[in-house]
């Protein structure tokens, strides 16, 4: 990856899995808090805690941000283009293109995140011509490593991924989903 990446399109909607994933605008800040500000999420993700009104509206300018440098996307999970249900986030990052993703507590078990991991995956095979796309996982996340199975990622044998996030040490493993 070049050190000159080119932008993301200023708008994006991705379509499949029975899913709408779509741009994140000011019309969510208020579903937002209900999303995000919840243990699990504080816990495995790197999303800010607690996670209030002005989170969502610093998450939202910190989101157009990152994609006019071209290095992160956020979508809202819908089903229908509607109220959002969570998040899925691409990052341009120099190990690869990865992703991540939070689903709010109320809309689990429905296989949204796997769902979601897979319509974007796909956009970084078609769109941004990717060979592989990664997960980093902390294996303990038993719910993000189904996840990963589910959405058809194996476990890479690399070395794992040490630091500390929000006063706690993590380990992370890295799952792989190469094109087909």
């Amino acid at each position: 990856m070049s050190s000159t990446t080119s932008s993301f399109p200023e708008r994006i909607e991705l379509s499949g899995e029975g899913l709408v994933l779509r741009d994140w605008t000011e019309a969510d800040l208020a579903a937002m808090p209900e999303l995000f500000d919840h243990p699990d999420i504080a816990y495995w993700t790197p999303i800010v805690s607690p996670f209030d009104d002005a989170a969502a509206r610093a998450r939202l300018a910190r989101d157009r941000q990152m994609r006019a440098e071209g290095t992160t996307i956020l979508l809202a999970v819908t089903v229908d283009g509607g109220a959002p249900l969570g998040e899925v986030m691409l990052r341009r990052a120099p190990e690869g293109i990865e992703i991540g993703y939070a689903i709010g507590p109320a809309h689990r078990g429905q296989g949204l995140a796997a769902r979601a991991v897979r319509v974007m995956s796909a956009y970084a095979f078609e769109q941004l011509d990717a060979e592989q796309v990664i997960l980093e996982l902390e294996a303990e996340n038993t719910a993000s490593v189904a996840v990963a199975t589910k959405a058809g990622f194996r476990l890479l044998d690399v070395p794992l991924i040490t630091g500390e996030e929000k006063g706690r040490p993590f380990s992370l493993q890295t799952w792989g989903l190469s094109r087909s």
